[in-house]
């Protein structure tokens, strides 16, 4: 890689960081110059969140050096971080429930006054939010956004500080291709003014799009480092997992069978009591995948929810297999053969404060052999959990390893083991491989396709278009709770789909455009 001659802006010495049975960072070293995209890399536990965490003050190295304009500095926190101009978009929200969105940007900050002017912060606040398309009501609480929604008030409130180090950690894994365009105008902009980035992502694309230099890390360390001129995303791949990574997923020739979820005409609220679901009507046979695409907050979390009964329909109805489940009990669902991966992984998808065996028998916890009239077996508990483990690569400790000790990526290895090897009918997939390495994406992938080729059904919730051109059979994409029109995957190009996931209807598409099922 070529040498930078000039002084680093950021440079991190022989940083090292342990937790409980893990080496996060193993003596890493990284620099960022003025003016530079440096792209980090990694499989999920690498240490990439770690090493960022430590940059922003929310960790504290065991070991290491941190020096900022050539200074050396102690991060004691986020606000020292925050006065030496460094900010981050984190992929685990550092956001108050309770709070509005106007208040969570504000928070901490001390130039805003003892009472802040909150009309001037909120026109300031709408004034970002329409330059950068990140559509999100200022005086709502956090609470009552979609995660989407929440990633969107973080990007905001980095924004809003002016920080002139900038860590994105997936920033654009809620966005459209046009809305990810913009935000990649918006880092040259700043590039060109000075600042600089360290971009976490797992989409090969953005990083030969965003970056100029890209570091590797695996288990720890560092693996390579280069310009990302000189290399490739095959390459990059191979480098983040140590072997070749097929970017193309074989099907087999779409043959659908019976019908196996049928809605017609939901309507359902959000948590605000508004409507997030306007005449839904969709339909998924035996083998076939339905993506759906869409901008976070658009209705993809209710939709979710009311096939599997965390939330109400107010009206229409929900049959899955020719049952009527229309305001079902979650565990009616369950027992209908339906598996949810849901898009909030850590207050939904898993119990932090259990064990990785635990959330793994979440499903099958009431039947042998993991139990015989309520009472538990652990040690068939811990055999199953083992399995699963080696089965879906989930990098743990041991399997009584507390999930909140895992790395973002394998808390989701570990609901995507346990909800894929309970499905027995219907798939429900919300944002699978959101915050996943490539390696274990490809591997997500694979095992949706399974779950079609079985002849399952599998309703496939994304924003990554390349991702649902790849596995879905058909995609509807979903704009302000409706649906906007349902393709066959081979026919939608991105263009196409990102106009219709912000509301434009392209004018050679007609109004209600159906596939072949008859949706």
């Amino acid at each position: 890689m070529k040498q930078n001659s000039r002084q680093p802006l950021v440079s991190m010495t022989g940083i090292c960081k342990s937790f409980p049975g893990v080496v996060a960072n193993d003596c890493v070293d990284l620099e960022l110059y003025s003016g530079e995209v440096l792209a980090l890399l990694g499989e999920n536990g690498a240490g990439k969140s770690t090493l960022m965490n430590i940059l922003c003050g929310l960790y504290r190295p065991d070991a290491g050096e941190i020096s900022v304009r050539g200074q050396r500095v102690h991060i004691g926190g986020p606000r020292d971080a925050q006065e030496l101009g460094i900010g981050m978009v984190h992929q685990n929200f550092k956001l108050v429930d309770t709070m509005t969105v106007l208040e969570n940007i504000i928070l901490g900050m001390k130039n805003v006054g003892f009472v802040p002017d909150m009309k001037k912060i909120r026109e300031k606040v709408l004034e970002l939010s329409e330059t950068y398309s990140l559509k999100v009501d200022p005086d709502a609480s956090v609470w009552q956004l979609s995660v989407g929604e929440q990633q969107r008030v973080e990007i905001l409130k980095l924004l809003f500080r002016n920080a002139e180090i900038l860590i994105l950690d997936e920033p654009t894994a809620v966005l459209t291709p046009q809305e990810s365009n913009e935000l990649n105008k918006v880092v040259h902009r700043m590039r060109s003014e000075g600042k600089s980035a360290i971009f976490i992502t797992h989409k090969m694309e953005e990083v030969m799009t965003f970056s100029d230099r890209v570091m590797v890390l695996r288990k720890g360390k560092v693996v390579a480092g280069v310009n990302t001129a000189s290399t490739s995303p095959k390459e990059l791949a191979r480098l983040m997992v140590g072997r070749e990574v097929l970017f193309e997923i074989e099907k087999k020739p779409f043959a659908p069978g019976k019908p196996i979820l049928e809605m017609q005409n939901v309507c359902a609220l959000d948590d605000r009591g508004l409507p997030a679901l306007k005449d839904v009507s969709i339909q998924i046979r035996e083998g076939e995948i339905l993506g759906i695409a869409g901008v976070a907050g658009n209705g993809q979390r209710e939709l979710a929810e009311v096939i599997t009964g965390l939330r109400k329909a107010t009206s229409g109805s929900v049959k899955i297999s020719g049952k009527d489940l229309t305001n079902a009990k979650p565990i009616q669902v369950i027992n209908a053969g339906v598996s949810h991966i849901p898009q909030d992984r850590s207050q939904v998808g898993a119990v932090g404060d259990l064990s990785v065996a635990s959330n793994l028998a979440m499903k099958e916890y009431r039947k042998k052999p993991l139990s015989v009239a309520g009472f538990l077996f652990p040690k068939q508990i811990t055999l199953l959990a083992k399995r699963l483990i080696e089965s879906f690569n989930i990098a743990t400790p041991s399997p009584e390893t507390r999930v909140k000790f895992l790395s973002g990526g394998n808390v989701q290895k570990t609901i995507l083991a346990r909800e894929i090897t309970a499905c027995k009918n219907l798939l429900i997939a919300v944002y699978p491989s959101r915050g996943l390495d490539v390696g274990a994406t490809e591997s997500v992938r694979r095992q949706l396709v399974a779950q079609r080729e079985e002849g399952r059904g599998v309703l496939f919730i994304s924003e990554d278009i390349d991702e649902l051109e790849q596995v879905a059979d058909t995609i509807a994409v979903m704009c302000d709770g409706t649906i906007m029109a349902v393709l066959p995957a081979g026919t939608a190009d991105e263009e196409t789909l990102g106009l219709l996931m912000a509301g434009v209807r392209p004018s050679n598409l007609e109004s209600g455009a159906t596939h072949e099922s008859g949706v």
